[in-house]
């Protein structure tokens, strides 16, 4: 099955969704809101998006004969996680669309798979060297020089399986461990911000993005995320155009993110992709005509885009679960500043360092909207 033998998809028909965490909670409750049903599939149960989708299946994605069952009680299936198994994908696109389709997802992966095809296209990325061996590393050293980071090159996010090399005693920590898995060196950029811009492409390969967002992180984690972000218009409108030129160049119907680190010297570097909605596109769903979930239900449907114009300055603060380190958090505190909104995930165990929510707010600028969100956030633990 192929992107052009795709009909549109109605209200009414059903949408199927590998992954069951807060992004497709959040694309549950935009498909419900315009008439869809939703099925999700995961290896657990009472998840984020099975709470509010109107069918959850248990399942792992290597059962390909479970894949293939869910795949057929839909209409179209996407995706609200990217790592999962080409051969599950393979197994569902056998009986439906997958959008975006596998070959994305493939490339998205595989951070070495993912810096190779940008390259060889022409887009600006960190200097990279795949590391498969110790000698390889040795050799990798060499060529980018230190600092460097060192990171698996597949399935890694928010900072997992990254290490800083700083010095020749880390590398030599490395190579007394010894390297049984595929990894990349990359340089280490000091950069002035870090950007991103979340953009959507539809079955007909017209786009749509919500311009450039600016986020900060804390312990490789997203942190605060603002709209529009603080950058001169020029490099702005780059980023967006290199965001576009991706998605056209991947062939994607669905939504992308596009991360970028902007030098000192005001050149972008893309640093990572993800084929879905991204935690810095949550402030959408309150800021924007149409929120990133909305427009990835209509790019896989096959609808026309919608507006995607920012109503107001935005901003949106991760809620991770150390914030429940002494006991439920004060949300009526947060509440109590009227322009905050609080959106938590329904995850049923608190962890540090899990994202079990966000707050989001409008204001006159996006740091009037930071503020907000930050006073807000304070506010949860008194």
């Amino acid at each position: 099955m192929t992107n052009d033998s795709f009909p549109i998809v109605l209200p009414g028909a059903t949408i199927g969704v590998l992954g069951s965490g807060q992004l497709g909670r959040m694309f549950a409750i935009a498909a419900r809101r315009m008439g869809y049903r939703v099925h999700t599939f995961s290896p657990e149960g009472d998840t984020p998006t099975g709470q509010v989708a109107d069918v959850e299946i248990i399942g792992q994605y290597d059962d390909l004969e479970a894949v293939r069952k869910f795949a057929s009680n839909v209409s179209v299936v996407t995706f609200e996680f990217e790592n999962v198994p080409s051969a599950s994908v393979d197994a569902a696109t056998e009986l439906v669309p997958v959008r975006p389709g596998g070959g994305v997802l493939h490339i998205a992966q595989n951070r070495l798979r993912e810096k190779t095809f940008l390259a060889r296209n022409g887009f600006p990325v960190t200097p990279f060297v795949a590391v498969r061996s110790v000698d390889d590393l040795e050799a990798a050293v060499e060529t980018i020089g230190l600092p460097a980071v060192l990171k698996t090159a597949g399935f890694g996010y928010d900072g997992k399986g990254q290490t800083k090399l700083r010095k020749p005693e880390d590398v030599a920590a490395v190579v007394e461990a010894g390297i049984d898995e595929e990894l990349i060196l990359e340089g280490f950029i000091d950069f002035a911000c870090e950007l991103s811009v979340v953009a959507a492409r539809g079955v007909d390969g017209a786009c749509a993005d919500w311009g450039v967002f600016e986020n900060v992180h804390a312990n490789h984690v997203l942190d605060v995320s603002v709209a529009p972000a603080g950058v001169p218009p020029e490099i702005a409108a780059e980023a967006v155009r290199i965001a576009r030129g991706v998605l056209e160049t991947l062939d994607v119907v669905g939504v992308l993110c596009v991360e970028f680190f902007c030098t000192r010297d005001g050149k972008l570097l893309v640093n990572e992709l993800a084929p879905r909605p991204h935690n810095s596109g949550h402030l959408t769903f309150d800021a924007c005509v149409t929120s990133q979930f909305e427009q990835q239900l209509r790019a896989v449907c096959g609808l026309p885009l919608g507006s995607t114009e920012l109503l107001r300055p935005a901003a949106m603060a991760n809620l991770l679960g150390d914030l429940w380190a002494k006991g439920e958090p004060d949300w009526a505190a947060a509440c109590g500043i009227p322009e905050v909104k609080v959106h938590l995930y329904g995850k049923l165990r608190p962890k540090p360092g899990r994202k079990m929510g966000h707050l989001t707010a409008l204001a006159e600028s996006p740091e009037a909207a930071a503020r907000l969100v930050i006073e807000a956030r304070a506010r949860l633990t008194g």
